[in-house]
Formats: structure tokens, C-alpha cells, sequence
């Protein structure tokens, strides 16, 4: 068994241009693309977005790729508008050479490495693992040992949504109500959302007491290759 730590990586974008495009396209309910300068799209989307007029934050999309368990992708998946592409447990075999024979586990934000309940988790994963190797070896298929995996078995999972839903989506998933494995992931990516489009991710609060409150810390954003 191997146990990883969770990932979170962004197809690159330029937050600017995005936001010019948005600017483009609501411009065209007043036809006042005339007006458009080097930095009027900041004007424009703070009032549309203060006015509830958020539908032109659909005209744009961002992709992000998560290394995740299978408990955080079961969550987000919740979310209608939005496309997922995720690893499946129906077709992966992780008792495979493909797979290193193992399986993998993403480590729990939520438990200290260092205490005796880490240790009896831990023991129980290397359990199930010894259990889904044993079955694969006798030969079941993928679509009967995913019965036996855990939520904290690690999976990828590909997810695209317009900015719109993004917006919406992180206002749920980096709050405090969310599972901690969610927010693990879900801060760091709305913190650079808000870095490079404040006018239109400023308003979306999040627990800012994360680190304090978990064993885990927040990973570095990386980026996907163009």
C-alpha cells in the first residue's frame, strides 16, 4: 500500500482575458462595446455581479485535474453543471502491474500522523488491501473488487465548469461545512481565483482556519500543460 498525498493541478489561464471576454460578451445586452478600455471590465462585472446578473460569468470555463480519495470526487460530482471525467473502479485493477500492485490511499487531512487512531486506520487500509489482492489474484474482475474499496482509496478525477458554477461551487466547498478533503483542495484553488479575478471571486468566503484546525496542510496549485 502507498499512501499519497492529495493533488490539485489548473489547466492554465489568463484571469484578465477571461474576464475581458465576459466583459465582450455582456456588453453586447447594451451595446455598449464602445465603451470597453484596458480595465473597464472591472467596473462592468462588479456592478453585474452586485445586481444578481451572473449569467454572463457562463460564457467562460476552467478545467482543474485532482489527485483525490474516492470520497471527494463522490461529493463534488453533486454538482449538476459541471463536467467530470473520473478514474474508474469499474475498469482499474489495482492489483494489476499498470497499478504497481498495490493500492494507493490518499492520507486523511483529518487525522494526526502521529496518534494511536492514525496507526489503527492505517492497519485497516493495509487490511482491505491484503483482501483486494487476494481476490485478485483469484481472478475477480475490477467490477468486483471495487466493492471492497475504500472512500479513501486515491483517484483522478478531471472536472470543467463555467465560471459561473465555479463561483457556486466554491462558496459550498471551501466553507467549513465541507468535508475536510474537500476544503484541502477547493481553498487554495479559489485563493487563486481570487488572485487573478478579484472582481469576481472576492465575495466567496472560505474557512480561513484550516491549517489550524487539520493535520494536513493545503497543497501547492500546479498547473496542467497547455
Amino acid at each position: 500500500m502507498k499512501l499519497i498525498e492529495p493533488k490539485i493541478e489548473v489547466e492554465r489561464f489568463d484571469g484578465k482575458k477571461i474576464m475581458k471576454r465576459i466583459e465582450r460578451a455582456c456588453r453586447t445586452c447594451y451595446r455598449s462595446e464602445d465603451k470597453i478600455t484596458e480595465d473597464s471590465y472591472k467596473t462592468l462585472l462588479t456592478n453585474c455581479i452586485n445586481r444578481g446578473h451572473e449569467s454572463i460569468l457562463e460564457h467562460e470555463k476552467i478545467t482543474i485535474r485532482c489527485t483525490c480519495d474516492i470520497g471527494f470526487y463522490k461529493d463534488l460530482t453533486r454538482h449538476r453543471l459541471a463536467s467530470f471525467s473520473n478514474e474508474s473502479t469499474r475498469y482499474c485493477n489495482y492489483g494489476k502491474d499498470k497499478f504497481d500492485n498495490q493500492l494507493k490511499v490518499i492520507m486523511p487531512c483529518n487525522i494526526d500522523p502521529n496518534s494511536d487512531l492514525f496507526e489503527t486506520w492505517k492497519k485497516t487500509m493495509e487490511e482491505i488491501e491484503k483482501g483486494y489482492l487476494k481476490m485478485s489474484e483469484a481472478g475477480a474482475s475490477a467490477d468486483q473488487l471495487r466493492t471492497v474499496l475504500p472512500h479513501g482509496t486515491a483517484a483522478e478525477i478531471n472536472m470543467t465548469a463555467n465560471i459561473r458554477e465555479w463561483k457556486h461551487i466554491l462558496s459550498l466547498r471551501a466553507n467549513n461545512h465541507s468535508h475536510p478533503s474537500i476544503q484541502q483542495l477547493m481553498i487554495p484553488f479559489l485563493l487563486l481565483l481570487k488572485k487573478e479575478m478579484p472582481e469576481i471571486f472576492g465575495d466567496v468566503e472560505y474557512n480561513e482556519k484550516f491549517e489550524e484546525m487539520y493535520f494536513q496542510k493545503m497543497p501547492e496549485i500546479t498547473f496542467l500543460d497547455d
